[in-house]
């Protein structure tokens, strides 16, 4: 049986009206344990799981906000900032953001997406860092192969992986955002595309996946790939060849459209999974007797919003499913926005385009201005009476509470995810 807690969040005061109920913490404190027992956990994973249960300990320290006229007080704890954990690194999805539509060129954009069948699930999980390498490498292969081809000159993307679904699965692809055109060899002018037409999905399918199946043969061959997962071949030369022959055989999905509502949508869309992990807490409804209900969005189904109850162990592999190995890379820049010749392709593209080289200064918003322009509240300010600034103080981290002594006196938390 899992330990016992007074309630969620490990036992600290109760969430406020706008504090989702349960943590995927709690879910771990509850049941973590007792799944590490007969399952064993990467380094990586364990790694995740340690940042989440120190994420915003009162004994780690923080910080406090007091309003100096209506005696109003709350309480800011110090976070883990793995970029698995729920309630962090909402902050650092702005600044990518931001970051990333500073450099978008005056051109239009395309969103793309790489998919590989199913098929691969098992082995991919066995053998992630060599085969998301492979999938990164014939990705980019691909697309510079049409911009070289197609366009006659260098491409540009920036790729991002994608290793979860809304029910906690791990399908693997990679998502793009190229622009509508390309570098020319000799640099003098820019080739744009048909301002509503990037490639043929079916011809970079077809360029995409004998590229991914000969890097997983040589693989084989090389005896790189996990034998531990073996069973997804049968373990023997014949049972590998028949593998290839049925991912020859099946349709890899590739999808290239223009947005709808511009490449700053995609680049909000590609944030989340950079800096954000497979569900957010506020999808979170209940855990109860070993089990845990979600919400989730069936997109076979006009993307209606459904629940689902899994097993408390069968939730948390799901969750562990898409951690990948430690200093793995999600986000990758390829063609001329490669970070080795990003900044000075950029100038020349902008200069072809007749543009300035330089976009014009845009001072990125402080985190205080960015939650006032979404959301209309004021950080700075008094929630109660109004009244501000607050007056912030730091809270030094604590010594470990003994186990026989008294629990601490409750605060009030203020959760900033």
């Amino acid at each position: 049986m899992p330990p016992a807690v007074r309630g969620p969040h490990g036992g600290e005061s109760p969430p406020g009206p706008d504090r989702p109920p349960w943590d995927v913490a709690d879910i771990f404190r509850l049941y973590g344990a007792t799944y590490q027992q007969p399952h064993t956990v990467s380094a990586a994973q364990q790694k995740v799981i340690d940042a989440l249960l120190a994420c915003r300990p009162a004994p780690l320290g923080g910080h406090a906000e007091r309003c100096p006229q209506g005696g109003f007080e709350r309480y800011a704890y110090s976070s883990c900032r793995n970029r698995h954990c729920p309630k962090c690194q909402t902050w650092a999805t702005v600044q990518w953001v931001e970051a990333q539509r500073a450099e978008l060129l005056p051109t239009p954009s395309f969103h793309t997406v790489f998919t590989v069948p199913h098929a691969l699930n098992a082995l991919m999980l066995g053998n992630k860092r060599l085969l998301l390498t492979l999938l990164f490498r014939t990705v980019s292969q691909t697309l510079l192969q049409f911009g070289q081809h197609n366009l006659g000159g260098q491409l540009g993307a920036t790729l991002v992986l994608h290793t979860w679904d809304q029910t906690l699965n791990a399908p693997f692809h990679l998502h793009g955002l190229v622009p509508a055109g390309a570098w020319a060899e000799d640099g003098t002018h820019w080739v744009p595309t048909h301002p509503r037409f990037l490639f043929p999905v079916r011809a970079l399918s077809t360029v995409f996946r004998p590229k991914f199946l000969a890097a997983l043969q040589q693989a084989y061959h090389q005896e790189v790939l996990s034998c531990a997962q073996e069973a997804a071949w049968g373990g023997s030369p014949t049972g590998f060849t028949h593998l290839l022959d049925q991912l020859s055989g099946q349709a890899w999905v590739v999808y290239a459209k223009r947005p709808c509502a511009g490449p700053t949508q995609v680049l909000e869309y590609l944030g989340r999974y950079i800096h954000r992990i497979a569900i957010a807490n506020h999808r979170l409804l209940e855990v109860r007797d070993d089990r845990v209900r979600f919400t989730y969005h069936n997109r076979r189904q006009g993307h209606q919003v459904q629940t689902m109850t899994l097993e408390a162990h069968e939730f948390i592999r799901r969750f562990l499913l898409p951690i990948v190995p430690h200093g793995f890379q999600r986000l990758r820049h390829v063609g001329f926005l490669a970070n080795r010749c990003k900044a000075r392709a950029l100038r020349q593209c902008r200069h072809l385009l007749g543009q300035p080289p330089e976009p014009p200064p845009r001072a990125p918003p402080s985190a205080v201005e960015w939650m006032r322009q979404r959301t209309g509240i004021d950080l700075t300010q008094c929630p109660q009476c109004g009244h501000g600034p607050l007056v912030r103080s730091p809270l030094y981290p604590l010594p470990v509470r003994a186990p026989d002594q008294e629990a601490a006196a409750k605060v009030p938390i203020w959760d900033s995810s």
